[in-house]
């Protein structure tokens, strides 16, 4: 096969839910947002779907109508951007849940959809989205007649179990929500991991379904195995690639393989990056360039048919470390080119 292969585990991204939803002491909904990380909406959201989830989170309108087309009616979908302008229609026809940011927003979609479902994001200090204390304050009693469905706010520092900004936050949060009776949702996955005095009604894990930090139990989700095309032999003082980047220091072997930073492989991580030939390393030789990388396969004393660059052994935050990065970056960067196959779910 001449196209690298994308494996996605569904029923690990399931077993990962229920773990973390073994953690949760109220409702635990799944995050879908950016096309699951990467890894394919419509299919990781159906598998969760089947496995227990019944509320889910993605970023735009437009992510959510594409959701409700999967999913079908029931579930509920939330939007974190709110009402945008321009969404009433979306929203209204494919049933979603804005978390509107702004008394603006709160204005436009009373005025457009009054009567449907809404929640309010609160900013209790990560000061990116959702309405602040003051402005809260001023908009409390009159979103609270609205009925929202749910009160949200964002962690900015979970993945740190010990930053004081997670109690600020915890505190800010409390403050702002006392004697509402409205659901709340405060735990992203770092969230549910700090405890139950972060899990209110409703936790919302994202990156450790997929198999991402900080949940350090969380099953690998993803693997991507490149195709070999062709290989090589080079003679001591050879160069390969880019810039003369690698120079032979004895005999050597080279594979090249059909991938790179088109294919959402960071250029970045080479020097410190390996793949696999059934369990093997081997180090790259050279830059990664746009559509090829090489690597050299001098010590397996055969030329494999293809190398494994993420899977069990190698895992999204090993190559996000290598990249100076984070697993998020590595798993949105993934691109369409690689052939997709879904396991279980």
């Amino acid at each position: 096969m001449s196209t690298a292969t994308l494996t996605i585990d569904l029923d690990a991204i399931c077993a990962n839910w229920r773990a973390l939803d073994g953690q949760s002491t109220g409702e635990t909904a799944a995050v879908v947002k950016a096309d699951a990380y990467g890894l394919g909406a419509d299919r990781a959201a159906r598998a969760l779907a089947r496995a227990g989830a019944r509320t889910f989170f993605v970023a735009v309108a437009e992510e959510g109508a594409a959701l409700r087309e999967a999913l079908g009616p029931g579930p509920v979908i939330n939007v974190f951007s709110g009402h945008m302008p321009g969404d009433a229609d979306m929203i209204g026809d494919m049933d979603l849940v804005p978390m509107l940011n702004s008394l603006d927003q709160m204005i436009r979609h009373v005025e457009a959809l009054p009567g449907r479902p809404f929640g309010v994001q609160l900013d209790s200090g990560m000061n990116r989205l959702g309405m602040e204390p003051a402005e809260w304050a001023a908009t409390r009693e009159v979103a609270l007649g609205q009925s929202p469905t749910l009160l949200m706010s964002h962690l900015a520092c979970a993945d740190e179990p010990d930053h004081p900004m997670n109690r600020q936050q915890l505190d800010c949060f409390r403050d702002m929500t006392a004697d509402t009776g409205v659901p709340l949702c405060f735990a992203n996955t770092g969230g549910v991991l700090l405890g139950p005095d972060y899990h209110f009604d409703m936790t919302r894990p994202g990156i450790g379904l997929y198999g991402g930090r900080p949940f350090e139990e969380a099953r690998p989700v993803v693997t991507l195995d490149l195709p070999v095309i062709q290989c090589r032999d080079l003679e001591p003082g050879e160069t390969v690639g880019y810039a003369n980047s690698f120079t032979a220091q004895r005999p050597t072997r080279i594979a090249t393989v059909a991938a790179g930073y088109a294919d959402g492989i960071h250029r970045a991580m080479a020097a410190t990056t390996h793949m696999l030939a059934e369990g093997t390393p081997c180090p790259l030789a050279g830059r990664i360039s746009m559509d090829l990388i090489s690597v050299d396969v001098t010590d397996l004393g055969y030329d494999p048919k293809s190398l494994q660059l993420l899977g069990p052994e190698q895992g999204v935050d090993v190559l996000a470390d290598n990249a100076g990065t984070i697993g998020y970056e590595i798993l949105t960067a993934l691109g369409p080119r690689y052939a997709r196959r879904y396991l279980g779910g």
